[in-house]
């Protein structure tokens, strides 16, 4: 599990990861850092992408919310998308404190459309994180 570093200078606590685009800085020609909200968001987002008894070793890790495109879109799904991402960020995701989670579907595009308002752990404003899933075939 991720956990924040502490600034020496001001004690703040920072969350930080590498950028999995791995595009290098312009000017130092490291690789790129992500840090604080966009560096949780990230891990928000990578998450809830994965499905579950797709990472070695952590069988229940994911959100399991691909599995779910493939159902009809109806109400029932959007609960049950909504509460497995609960169970995925309360379990997974300390970091976090989940303020609001929205799950549409729309039955014509075959997209479910997420939003997650939250606050970072030590931070007084919310971050929003929008994911929209689609079917490709």
């Amino acid at each position: 599990m991720p956990s924040g570093a502490r600034n020496p200078i001001s004690n703040e606590l920072i969350f930080s990861d590498i950028n999995i685009t791995l595009t290098p800085h312009p000017v130092t020609g490291k690789v790129g850092v992500l840090r604080n909200e966009e560096a949780v968001k990230r891990a928000l987002r990578n998450l809830i992408l994965t499905n579950q008894y797709e990472r070695p070793y952590e069988p229940l890790f994911g959100g399991n919310i691909l599995a779910l495109l493939f159902e009809n879109a109806d109400p029932f799904i959007e609960y049950r998308a909504k509460k497995q991402i609960e169970t995925a960020i309360k379990n997974f995701e300390r970091r976090v404190e989940v303020s609001d989670i929205t799950v549409e579907s729309d039955p014509d595009t075959n997209e479910l459309l997420i939003n997650i308002v939250f606050f970072v752990q030590n931070q007084k404003d919310p971050v929003q994180l929008n994911i929209t899933l689609e079917r490709v075939r």
